[in-house]
């Protein structure tokens, strides 16, 4: 007997509350799920949309990452609220402070998976999540970075361009009908990265409603760390 994976549906992983100490002096909470029963073959460093407007470590994308690809992908998740974010798991201390005080808030995120020896991480971001990691990801030493629905609001010309000179992989997924930035300004503002991939998607909205575009989000995440995971299932056993 077999289940449809969709939803908030939660699929087998160990997660562990964890905190993050920031270099500022404070505590930024959050979670990480790992795979059951394999070490995790890669590390996603989750960074939530905006927090003024809704964003949090529980945005439909990054919790869905953490329920399903540590069993469907062999991934490690650890999600997080930026300071002065809230969700069920807690409140982080601090004040948002727009992007700015924020890049210590990525360089906890990132002593963590360094004092855990979490293998190859990858920076996640999602609409604001992008702008951290385009404007703070190349102070840490990562395998690349996943940027979804980027409004290149805050991350300035420069910053884009100087991921030119990294050699490090920057996969951009561009929904046709974004609210922000759509393929084909994005394709201009992303011309000063030659290796970077632009995935512009048919129909995809900037807060990827629904189950079709969830599968889409996750299946691009897992194409650029795991491509050996796919497909992904959409159907999960259960004890009948």
């Amino acid at each position: 007997m077999s289940i449809e994976i969709r939803g908030p549906l939660e699929l087998q992983a160990r997660r562990e509350d964890i905190e993050l100490k920031t270099a500022d002096g404070l505590t930024l909470v959050g979670e990480l799920s790992v795979p059951e029963h394999v070490p995790p073959t890669a590390t996603l460093v989750t960074l939530h949309p905006l927090p003024t407007a809704g964003g949090f470590m529980d945005s439909h994308i990054i919790r869905k990452a953490a329920a399903r690809l540590p069993a469907l992908a062999d991934l490690a998740v650890l999600r997080f609220n930026t300071r002065g974010t809230t969700s069920p798991r807690g409140t982080s201390d601090g004040a948002f402070d727009g992007g700015a005080a924020e890049r210590h808030d990525v360089a906890a995120a990132m002593d963590f998976v360094r004092d855990r020896a979490l293998p190859r991480p990858w920076l996640l971001g999602w609409s604001f999540g992008t702008e951290l990691a385009l404007k703070y990801g190349r102070d840490h030493d990562i395998e690349g970075i996943i940027l979804l629905s980027p409004p290149l609001h805050r991350a300035t010309p420069e910053e884009v361009a100087a991921w030119a000179a990294t050699g490090l992989p920057v996969i951009v997924l561009v929904p046709e009908l974004d609210d922000y930035l759509r393929p084909p300004e994005a394709r201009e503002r992303f011309a000063a990265i030659p290796h970077a991939t632009l995935i512009a998607v048919d129909g995809g909205k900037h807060l990827w409603v629904g189950e079709t575009q969830t599968r889409r989000v996750l299946t691009e995440i897992v194409a650029a760390v795991n491509p050996s995971a796919l497909p992904l299932a959409t159907q999960w056993p259960v004890a009948e």
